[in-house]
């Protein structure tokens, strides 16, 4: 770069910008926040402050030093851009406006001092000094164009660029720095000027993909440090180099394109990006197609466009069916493309061909057949099985079924099988089999959308049902049913009332007649003939039944037949009876209460009468002749059809009890009438009219209905007593039973007790057992071995003298023995105590007592019968041997 150097002129005073259109050239590449030229206005009055703007702010801003810097980066066209620069005083709102045109500067080719070019400076008016005289000197301020620098240079380094002076140091003598990143802020060092000379170096290789410009000021300054100048703004700009191989977004790119589209169908779009400058051939891209797999029906199935990497299909014949899949190499180079220079990468496009509907379903056979029970819905009776080449599950490949002929009453409906694509003829309606022996229908196959255009094939295809109806027992039916007879009630039992029978729809099946039966009779009022279904009555018919809701009575028969299975059927007849006048009228309340006196003493009475109109009321109220006393005392009065007043006919009555009968009749053809009996209480009242004579109305005793609830009452009490004295002895019963541990093979009860073992023996036990000897055969204690007494034996004292036994004693001495014995251990006070335990053990051999079998029975074997022991099992039978062998 040539040095550039600041002069100055002088000039008259006059407001406003010095021209009016100003032109500077310009880098071609514009990047945010660089400074691009400086704008002159003059101010004769050095206290104005002017605000500059500019008619393009999105894209330009002007600093308030008059600096012109851009707002975003961008790249300027071919042609000159123009903008309007204003400048504005704050005061007074004078404002004055000036042109700029920018002119972008021609490609970088080399980096000689020839090539370099001094861009046009724009003088911002210098400092006036507050003392001085208002025409004063003005300085112009410096302008640096923007200097290049190719990335990667190899140096050597330092490698100088532009030299920088001030006028001012012939005079001065000065010092020269930069500052900014690449200076003294990071990256540092990459920049240095030497402070004497001013000569701006760089130190090592740029790259331009890290920093693509560096934004520099340079400082002028007097060996005290004071500043010269104002700070010059320096852009370096890094020219691109093709240091950087193009880069795909992805590695495999998927894309998708009908079967069967049309040449120049857009499939997808690739894209690669290069680091290097997009405003160069470093970083323009081409793409190209190296490889097509697989190659048929063409090799060059798609093509690519070179600049925005669009693939569209460039050759007919794309069939999923025959090729479901595509796979592409793509290349980019940059250079645009150049393949000499540029640098290539590669990638991968996977282009899946996607159904449409090109192929209709088609059925595997022109016929099918199936059968269906009569009366049976909800029955899958065919499938109907098709085939379609398209994808499976899909729109393309779904087939929907529909009958187009053969079912005029909508009997039958197609689903489709999810996953087979069958279809399934199925009944929704009950066909009988005595109507209708077979159908045949004619179904049609087609897909869920249709087909696409220019198929040749037909969008459906169609085939033949043939359903065989099969015939089943069927249920017998009553016709009517319901069957409605009208009859008047009170007819008498065994009256044939009506015939109620039923038909058999099974016309082609060998059956016998039908079997009727009753299946629910409330009343129990009648009865069927098993044969002829005639209904005959068991009862009188009652229309006051409670089983009768108004006035219908319901009762169902069964009719079954005798098929393979046997099948039934019900029918309901319902009785509607007329009503008769068989029901006279009775009074309510059945008991009353009034006053002794005459006055209050009316008794209203209503007559009830189960029959209807005009069976019922308007009713007639009247006292009976006899006894005379009733009419002496009462009277009775209708106050309307169905009610009446019953009052004292003399003044006082006395208290007490009295039945008044009262004579009711209905209006019905004949009359009916009844005699009620009315209890009325008569009792002393108060002025409210309110009994007050309750000692006599309690005398008087209870009512039925009170009676009654006390009588269940009691009952009631008593079953429970009687249930928890069952339960106690039940429980007693399961106690003892719980308690007979014998097994019922040994439960002889009053013949053989068992009464435990009586223990080891003397010859397994230290134990005393000179009680149950002799005398005589004792040992005396003296020679016993010392640690041998037993706790409960007796201690050494005088011994009393208990009766001694004989060694072959009559067994009819045997209860004295014991008796003396048992008074004798009672008086001894050296016996054990009473809760002590007392062993008796089998005395071992040689014992002095004498075998039982020593004892002689009191009376003769042979008079006794022994035969009976051989009914105790085998338990006795060594016993039944001994004593009932006979002579043996």
């Amino acid at each position: 770069q040539a040095p550039i150097k600041a002069t100055c002129e002088d000039m008259s005073c006059k407001t406003g910008f010095p021209e009016d259109v100003h032109s500077a050239v310009v880098s071609r590449s514009v990047h945010g926040g660089q400074p691009l030229l400086n704008v002159r206005f003059r101010s004769c009055d050095g206290n104005k402050k002017i605000h500059f703007g500019s008619s393009e702010p999105e894209d330009f801003r002007v600093g308030e030093d008059g600096v012109v810097y851009a707002e975003r980066s961008f790249q300027l066209s071919a042609e000159p851009t123009e903008f309007v620069v204003s400048a504005q005083d704050k005061e007074t709102q004078q404002e004055w406006q000036m042109r700029v045109k920018l002119t972008p500067e021609p490609a970088f080719t080399g980096a000689s001092e020839k090539d370099q070019r001094k861009i046009e400076e724009i003088i911002f008016p210098w400092q006036q000094y507050k003392h001085s005289s208002p025409l004063k000197r003005q300085k112009r301020d410096w302008v640096i164009p923007p200097i290049n620098l190719p990335e990667n240079s190899k140096g050597p380094f330092p490698q100088e660029l532009v030299r920088i002076r001030s006028d001012r140091d012939k005079s001065l003598s000065l010092r020269y720095s930069v500052t900014g990143p690449g200076a003294d802020q990071p990256p540092t060092g990459i920049f240095i000027i030497n402070p004497i000379s001013g000569q701006l170096s760089v130190t090592k290789p740029l790259d331009r993909e890290q920093i693509a410009s560096f934004h520099l000021r340079a400082h002028a300054v007097d060996v005290n440090g004071n500043q010269v100048e104002n700070p010059i703004d320096i852009v370096i700009n890094v020219i691109d180099m093709n240091d950087n191989r193009p880069e795909f977004l992805h590695q495999v790119w998927n894309g998708t394109v009908p079967e069967g589209s049309k040449p120049g169908t857009y499939v997808m779009t690739v894209t690669a990006i290069d680091a290097d400058d997009p405003n160069t051939q470093n970083g323009m891209l081409r793409y190209r197609i190296l490889s097509q797999a697989p190659s048929s029906p063409s090799p060059n199935m798609f093509t690519i466009n070179n600049e925005t990497g669009d693939i569209i299909t460039v050759a007919a014949g794309l069939d999923r069916e025959k090729v479901q899949q595509y796979t592409l190499i793509i290349q980019a180079t940059d250079m645009e493309g150049n393949p000499t220079y540029g640098l290539s990468n590669t990638a991968t496009a996977v282009i899946a061909v996607t159904d449409v509907n090109d192929n209709p379903p088609e059925f595997t056979a022109m016929t099918f057949y199936g059968e269906v029970p009569e009366n049976r819905v909800d029955v899958i009776v065919a499938n109907l099985t098709v085939t379609d080449k398209d994808q499976p599950h899909t729109p393309a490949w779904n087939a929907m079924y529909r009958m187009t002929g053969g079912d005029p009453t909508g009997r039958f409906t197609i689903l489709t099988d999810p996953n087979s694509n069958d279809g399934l003829v199925t009944v929704v309606k009950p066909i009988d089999f005595e109507t209708n022996r077979m159908f045949v229908l004619t179904v049609a196959a087609e897909n869920q959308v249709p087909l696409a255009k220019g198929i040749q094939h037909p969008p459906q295809s169609t085939a033949t049902v043939s359903i065989t109806v099969i015939d089943v027992n069927e249920s017998p039916y009553f016709v009517p049913n319901p069957k409605l007879v009208r009859q008047e009630e009170g007819l008498m039992a065994g009256s044939m009332l009506t015939t109620f029978t039923a038909q058999d729809p099974d016309r082609y099946m060998q059956q016998t007649s039908l079997r009727y039966s009753k299946l629910s009779d409330p009343a129990n009022w009648l009865k069927i003939d098993p044969v002829n279904g005639q209904i005959t009555t068991t009862a009188v018919l009652d229309r006051e039944s409670i089983y009768v809701q108004n006035n219908m009575y319901n009762a169902t028969f069964l009719a079954s037949d005798n098929g393979i299975p046997p099948m039934s059927g019900t029918g309901t007849l319902q009785i509607y009876l007329l009503d008769i006048n068989d029901n006279a009228p009775q009074v309510h309340p059945k008991e009353a209460t009034t006053c002794e006196t005459l006055q209050p003493n009316a008794i209203n009475i209503t007559a009830v009468d189960p029959d209807i109109d005009p069976n019922a009321g308007p009713f007639a109220f009247e006292l009976p002749d006899t006894p005379a006393s009733i009419k002496r005392n009462w009277t009775i009065v209708r106050i309307s059809g169905d009610h009446a007043q019953l009052s004292l006919r003399i003044r006082f009555l006395e208290a007490g009890i009295y039945d008044v009968p009262i004579v009711i009749t209905d209006s019905g053809n004949p009359h009916a009438s009844s005699t009620s009996l009315l209890k009325v209480k008569v009792c002393q009242c108060d002025l409210n009219g309110d009994c007050t004579d309750v000692d006599r109305i309690v005398g008087a005793g209870l009512g039925t209905g009170a009676i009654i609830a006390i009588l269940l009452c009691i009952i009631i009490l008593l079953i429970l007593v009687l249930m928890f004295v069952v339960w106690m002895k039940r429980r007693d019963k399961e106690r003892q039973a719980k308690q007979l541990l014998i097994d019922p093979e040994d439960d002889v009860r009053d013949n053989i007790l068992k009464y435990d073992e009586e223990g080891g023996g003397e010859e397994d036990q230290d134990y005393d057992l000179s009680q149950l000897q002799q005398p005589d055969t004792v040992e005396p204690d003296a020679i016993k071995p010392v640690g041998i007494r037993r706790l409960d034996e007796r201690p050494i004292h005088a011994e009393p003298q208990y009766p001694v036994r004989s060694a072959a004693p009559h067994p009819g001495d045997i209860g004295d023995f014991i008796n003396e014995g048992l008074k004798a251990a009672d008086n001894d006070p050296t016996a054990p105590p009473y809760d002590s335990l007392l062993v008796f053990d089998y005395e071992g051999s040689g014992s002095t007592a004498g075998s039982l079998s020593s004892l002689n029975s009191s009376s003769s074997g042979g008079e006794q019968d022994y035969d009976y022991l051989n009914d105790w099992g085998p338990r006795f039978k060594k016993l039944a041997d001994m004593y009932g062998g006979g002579d043996d």
